[in-house]
């Protein structure tokens, strides 16, 4: 029998979404959860393992401390903004539970493999980059000189490993919702455009965009797309359908899911026959047939990175995309009657007070249905990262105000933190604010009979809206009181 495991996605902040589950971590806006997708195939290969998604479940750190004095091994995702906290968890689970031996796998770890083992005491190793394999081998007896792809302390040294190759065969993987169905109540799982409940899943890997900004592709997940057999996607989603019958819609999580149209129309003639509701990301380089192919199918919303509607900050972040091509096909899909949720981020290499206002009145006439607007975080191991901290731009490594809510941490010349996190809101107020915009929300939300949903999560964003108009106010009263000059004799 392999070592008694135990797969967690941590409680790093309350209602905090991140790890194995987002490749923006925070606590969001309004509380939702994505899934720790990251997390189901390893736990999947090892009879007798758990895998425990803390705060959806909202189980505590206390009480995940209790549950991992049951186990031998616990494999537990971090992440940049949950790191402090992450660490300070395995060692309570340490103290508590003497023999646990605790690896730590996510993207903190791969970029800074030598920081994570010597802050750590608790950490037994690390693994870089994907890490399926190497925690089941060791969980099954494998010593530790002889796993590719890990770091770890000998005699007071770090030791790493020589890395280990991309998966390739995604096929041979467990599929990730019988993990779900084994572990999780999909009723906890909350994003406010998908329909509820939901399911996520991969059907690939990786990412040949080179957006410098983007966390998975540079640092877990890697540039090298690798893909799944339209086979066993459809496989795994007839069982599924069959498994949640309360499921009322699947979401296709994968970096970006129709980057190949051969591929994406193969896979839509599978889907066909299953007669599901589906969603999935996407770029806006998509072309109009393989949409229709998509739609044809069940696909009901696109997740879309618009990013900017400056064309300069595009070509500074390597979107590959620009703002022509984005109208264009946010066009193919209202003609088409696709939904699309549109991600916009303040604070990229570039930014100005104009090219925000460019990027709001671009938003404004794609009209979308939802959008969200993101603060740009500049994470270790991204080329914006270097970009950032070679130019001084970096104002707060910790990217977060406590609670793991986004904050503004890049500071340009002649465009202040505070600035753009007042910003953040106007274009929520903007956008939302709109009798076409409020009312399309609030009709779906009848529609869909989810009222009572958009009542908690309308409630929800204008508390967390009010915190953060406070601090912005609170660090200009700061910087004023700290500009005025003192009087004489004083």
């Amino acid at each position: 029998m392999p070592l008694k495991t135990i797969f967690l996605n941590p409680p790093s902040f309350e209602n905090f979404d991140g790890g194995a589950s987002s490749r923006w971590p925070a606590t969001r806006e309004i509380e939702s959860y994505w899934y720790p997708v990251w997390l189901a195939y390893p736990a999947g290969m090892l009879e007798g393992s758990r895998l425990l998604d803390a705060n959806p479940h909202h189980v505590s750190a206390d009480e995940t401390i209790k549950i991992c004095k049951d186990y031998e091994f616990l494999v537990l995702f971090t992440s940049t903004v949950g790191w402090e906290g992450d660490q300070r968890l395995a060692e309570a689970i340490k103290a508590a539970n003497p023999p646990i031996k605790i690896a730590f796998v996510g993207p903190p770890v791969t970029t800074s493999p030598d920081k994570a083992l010597n802050e750590c005491s608790a950490l037994d190793f690390i693994c870089r980059r994907e890490f399926d394999y190497s925690v089941v081998e060791f969980a099954q007896g494998k010593p530790l000189n002889e796993i590719l792809g890990i770091s770890y302390k000998l005699d007071g040294k770090v030791v790493h490993n020589p890395d280990r190759p991309q998966i390739e065969d995604l096929d041979a993987m467990p599929w990730a919702t019988k993990i779900y169905k084994r572990d999780m109540d999909v009723t906890k799982y909350n994003v406010p455009f998908l329909l509820h409940p939901y399911i996520a899943l991969y059907s690939t890997r990786g990412c040949p965009a080179q957006c410098t900004f983007c966390l998975w592709p540079q640092t877990l997940s890697g540039h090298a797309w690798r893909k799944r057999s339209s086979d066993d996607v459809a496989a795994e989603l007839a069982w599924a359908k069959q498994a949640f019958p309360e499921v009322k819609e699947f979401f296709f999580d994968d970096d970006t899911f129709n980057i190949q149209k051969v591929r994406t129309v193969e896979l839509c003639e599978k889907l066909k026959p299953l007669n599901l509701t589906w969603s999935c990301t996407s770029r806006v380089t998509t072309d109009y047939d393989t949409l229709k192919a998509m739609k044809d199918a069940g696909c009901r919303l696109l997740i879309v990175g618009f990013e900017s509607g400056d064309p300069q900050i595009l070509k500074n972040i390597k979107k590959g995309a620009t703002v022509e091509r984005a109208r264009a096909f946010a066009k193919d899909c209202h003609d088409l009657g696709l939904v699309v949720h549109a991600d916009f981020i303040l604070g990229l290499p570039g930014e100005t007070k104009e090219s925000i206002r460019n990027t709001i009145n671009f938003a404004k006439s794609l009209d979308c249905e939802t959008i969200q607007v993101s603060i740009a975080h500049a994470y270790p191991g991204t080329e914006f990262y270097d970009f950032a901290k070679a130019n001084g731009y970096i104002t707060n490594e910790r990217m977060e105000d406590g609670g793991g809510h986004q904050m503004a941490h890049i500071e340009y010349p002649g465009l202040p933190v505070d600035y753009v996190m007042e910003m953040v809101h106007k274009f929520y107020d903007e956008y939302y604010f709109r009798p076409k915009a409020a009312f399309r929300v609030v009709w779906k939300a009848v529609v869909n009979r989810d009222v009572p949903r958009l009542y908690t999560e309308a409630k929800a964003f204008m508390k967390l809206r009010s915190q953060r108009n406070k601090a912005v106010k609170a660090t200009r009263a700061q910087q004023a009181k700290a500009t005025t000059p003192a009087k004489a004799g004083a």
